[in-house]
């Protein structure tokens, strides 16, 4: 099954208060996703945003995950395997930020294969938008 997913995350002020919030269509259906926490950050809310999506998958699929964050798309291509390879620790040898979520993240992943597609946040994507403003309600309901 192919999936395309839309996620974004933040907070206001950041750190302080943070929503999260994902879109997944398939087949001709669409599943909307949100949630907030009090006290958080922008990455953390990213990472949220993208694990509870993936998880919310119920079987291996052909994902395209569109997200404004560099930090979980990166992270995702480029530096989680050395993290891994390195017991987590990064590249000055301390501890990976978030490394939970990270944890998370790699796990959800893991049955499915995944293309990380970065949009430009507040460019005018219609879905990237979309899921900015239910990341703000989240927040503001929380």
């Amino acid at each position: 099954m192919f999936v395309e997913i839309w996620t974004d995350g933040g907070c206001k002020p950041n750190p302080g208060p943070g929503g999260w919030a994902a879109v997944l269509r398939f087949g001709g259906h669409e599943k909307e996703l949100s949630g907030h926490d009090p006290a958080t950050t922008n990455n953390r809310m990213e990472l949220t945003a993208a694990a509870s999506a993936l998880e919310a998958l119920k079987r291996p699929c052909r994902v395209v995950l569109h997200t404004d964050s560099e930090y979980v798309r990166n992270g995702m291509e480029r530096w989680i395997k050395g993290w891994v390879r390195n017991n987590w620790r990064n590249a000055a040898r301390d501890p990976v930020a978030n490394m939970e979520l990270w944890q998370r993240l790699l796990a959800a992943a893991k049955p499915h294969h995944i293309e990380w597609r970065w949009v430009k946040g507040h460019s005018g994507d219609v879905m990237n938008d979309r899921v900015d403003q239910m990341a703000t309600a989240a927040r503001e309901r929380g």
